[in-house]
């Protein structure tokens, strides 16, 4: 088992790359999904035996999550990342002979966007060629190989009977078991034809990464497109055939800014897998309900540049504090020999992190930073300058900068010196466990979501960024070289 990769080689193309505005956050624990309705099922499609999936994903959890899946009350077909991150495709149909392709690939970069194209066609006289898989322009092997039997009608591009598409989750005609816990940006499905993952996306002659390109051909008769820009009805059918999608367990609030085009940080889903009760939400976000002494990771590194990102606690229990700062990348995580990203135990005040500590009942001596006071629901907010050497960073609650007259100013960040890697960090400290939510500038609780840019435009947070201070995402990072 490999993991995905891929040589990137530009290609001359006139065509330009599209700027994704937006994708929609789905969360496995919130049960939200998109679920065509009757007025799609009941449409004959073009050609059921060909169809073309053209999507990207962001992961935020591993292990089994669902996609896409076509059913009806007599079968199904889905696909989805299987419990070892592998992407596998199932049918209860007999034109796949009930044989699950799984690709050799496994996905496990929660940082990444993936474009994933399937394409079926099971008129083609070669077998090999009625199933193929890309993603980010690399045709994918199969560990289990497809079997579908020529000419036959394939469940998910059938859209009569009727049968149902829905984004999220594992069933369409019955009630769902299972979720996707991610992004989705840029959705197309093309009906009746097979196209090529170059008519959505293109390599950048530049930086020579696969990027979205807009769709310009015909969907057939029950293609579709969501692009989820419009956050009253983020289940919108732009492809022309208005066959919007209805929302379940959707709001307003889960249009989300991380998208191919700008990729936003989040919590590193491959960091202190260990802990039993792990469990990342909210698009990655929001975390941890687990025992004490976990650490959470940021998702981005940086090294230069100036940084700024928020974060709450709803509630507290116990006698428990959070310790909020940076981490180099480098750094060990507790007693164990494992470099950061790898299993192992929490993160000690002796591994080199950085942060100050809030409390319900007191103050960490050694971390003082003169807050008293925390109560749950304050904002918590880090501003990290990475353009000096040691870096410095500056603590606020609810936009304040409290304590002492030493306290007021920027803090020298441990011995970090000029170019050290270092990702947000934050953990939760002494024998009790609660949540918390992060915003590195693309919010899911109303509490951080105030409405205030950086001076690049990117981001939403609670109060405004200091001057010079940018929210963690990938336009940023290409503009400061961080």
């Amino acid at each position: 088992m490999t993991l995905v990769k891929s040589t990137l080689i530009p290609s001359a193309s006139s065509v330009e790359a599209l700027t994704v505005t937006n994708s929609l956050k789905l969360e496995g624990a919130n049960a939200e999904r998109l679920k065509s309705n009757n007025t799609h099922a009941g449409t004959t499609p073009t050609n059921a035996k060909k169809g073309t999936f053209s999507f990207w994903v962001k992961r935020t959890k591993l292990g089994a999550s669902y996609m896409v899946v076509s059913g009806s009350s007599a079968r199904y077909s889905r696909m989805f990342f299987n419990a070892s991150d592998q992407i596998q495709l199932y049918s209860g149909d007999s034109s796949w002979n009930s044989v699950q392709p799984i690709t050799n690939a496994v996905f496990r970069d929660t940082n990444a966007w993936y474009h994933i194209v399937l394409i079926l066609d099971s008129t083609d006289a070669t077998a090999a060629n009625r199933l193929k898989l890309y993603v980010n322009n690399v045709q994918q092997t199969w560990a289990t190989a497809p079997n579908i039997t020529q000419d036959g009608d394939l469940t998910l591009t059938g859209f009569g009977g009727p049968t149902w598409h829905s984004w999220g989750s594992n069933l369409s005609y019955y009630t769902p078991s299972a979720y996707f816990c991610g992004y989705l940006a840029e959705v197309n499905y093309v009906d009746g034809a097979t196209k090529d993952a170059t008519d959505f996306g293109m390599y950048d002659e530049d930086t020579a990464i696969w990027q979205p390109i807009l769709y310009s051909g015909s969907r057939g008769n029950c293609g579709y497109y969501l692009d989820f820009k419009d956050s009253s009805n983020l289940g919108d059918d732009e492809g022309g055939n208005s066959f919007d999608f209805d929302e379940s367990n959707i709001a307003a609030i889960d249009q989300a800014t991380d998208t191919p085009s700008n990729t936003f940080c989040t919590i590193n889903a491959l960091v202190d897998q260990s802990f039993a009760a792990w469990d990342l939400t909210e698009g990655g976000t929001k975390g941890p309900n687990v025992a004490a002494n976990c650490g959470l990771a940021g998702s981005i590194a940086l090294t230069s540049g100036k940084w700024y990102w928020e974060g709450v606690t709803t509630s507290f229990s116990g006698t428990n504090y959070w310790q909020w700062g940076v981490v180099p990348v480098d750094s060990k995580q507790g007693n164990s020999a494992d470099a950061l990203g790898d299993a192992g135990t929490a993160w000690y005040s002796g591994d080199n992190a950085f942060y100050t500590s809030t409390s319900a009942s007191g103050q960490s001596a050694a971390y003082d930073s003169g807050f008293t006071g925390y109560t749950a629901g304050d904002i918590w907010s880090v501003s990290l300058n990475c353009d000096v050497s040691p870096y410095q960073m500056t603590f606020r609650i609810n936009n304040a900068v409290p304590g002492t007259a030493s306290n007021n100013t920027d803090r020298s960040v441990g011995t970090y010196t000029s170019a050290r890697a270092v990702v947000p960090f934050v953990r939760l400290a002494d024998s009790a466990s609660d949540n918390t939510w992060h915003n590195f500038g693309n919010p899911f609780i109303a509490a951080l979501s105030g409405g205030n840019a950086d001076g690049n435009g990117h981001g939403d947070f609670c109060y405004s960024p200091p001057s010079g201070y940018l929210a963690i995402c990938s336009q940023n990072l290409a503009s400061t070289g961080g």
